[in-house]
């Protein structure tokens, strides 16, 4: 386990006066391709009447908002792998570096989402979550903006994650944070809602059930299917139910 930090409240103060404008620089950048549309768009229409201009800027706008959705997501998929750590399972105390990398992947990844609640299911959105570290199956369907911590999450080929599902490789503790890998196997499905939290195991074939909550570190056996608040097993693999 890593060592506490010795001044992490002024580096946390520090680094959060430079972060936020960067987080703004970024989202302004990622506009910059549209606005540039824009500006073409006007030029070649100086000579429309005002109802023609007005179609084609609307046009150009609806245009440079996908172009905004698809640069941002880009360029923050480009920041995380530059600062994503290759880790297995780990632990470090709230105040240590550790945690200071772990807000910047995560401050990324808030960056994003507005962007990714447009480009999921999408190819784009799986090429930015491939990008922040996650290990995604060839066929698998990820309905959700909020699979977090990508960099402790495997997910297996022809795998659906529902809408809003949130996987969670982190958590924090008494003793800090907690970073474990979060498997889920082929042709599973996480329901829509869903909550699977750090060190879950989800098997071949398995089914967490809609808006389920998966504790940490718990297994799910290959077919079965999982519900409830904690997640229980409601059918076994072979069709029968658990007495």
């Amino acid at each position: 386990m890593s060592k506490k930090l010795r001044g992490f409240n002024w580096i946390q103060a520090v680094l959060s006066m430079l972060v936020m404008p960067l987080g703004f620089i970024l989202w302004g950048l990622a506009a910059a391709p549209g606005i540039y549309l824009l500006f073409e768009v006007g030029e070649a229409t100086a000579s429309w009447e005002q109802w023609e201009r007005a179609i084609a800027f609307g046009a150009t706008l609806g245009i440079g908002a996908l172009i905004w959705c698809i640069a941002d997501l880009l360029m923050l998929g480009i920041l995380g792998m530059i600062m994503r750590p290759n880790l297995e399972d780990a632990k470090a105390p709230t105040e240590s570096w550790l945690t200071i990398r772990w807000a910047f992947l995560s401050l990324f990844h808030r960056l994003a989402l507005p962007s990714l609640k447009w480009m999921v299911p999408s190819f784009v959105g799986t090429i930015y979550y491939r990008m922040m570290g996650c290990k995604i199956g060839k066929g698998a369907q990820l309905n959700s903006p909020h699979i977090n911590d990508c960099f402790m999450v495997e997910i297996g080929e022809r795998t659906v994650i529902g809408g809003d599902a949130a996987i969670n490789g982190h958590l924090f503790e008494k003793d800090g944070i907690h970073l474990a890998k979060i498997r889920i196997g082929a042709k599973a499905v996480v329901g829509a809602g869903a909550q699977i939290n750090p060190g879950c195991v989800i098997g071949d074939g398995a089914v967490v059930a809609s808006k389920a909550v998966l504790p940490k570190f718990t297994e799910v056996p290959a077919g079965e299917v999982w519900g409830g608040i904690p997640a229980k097993c409601i059918r076994r693999a072979d069709g029968s139910k658990p007495e």
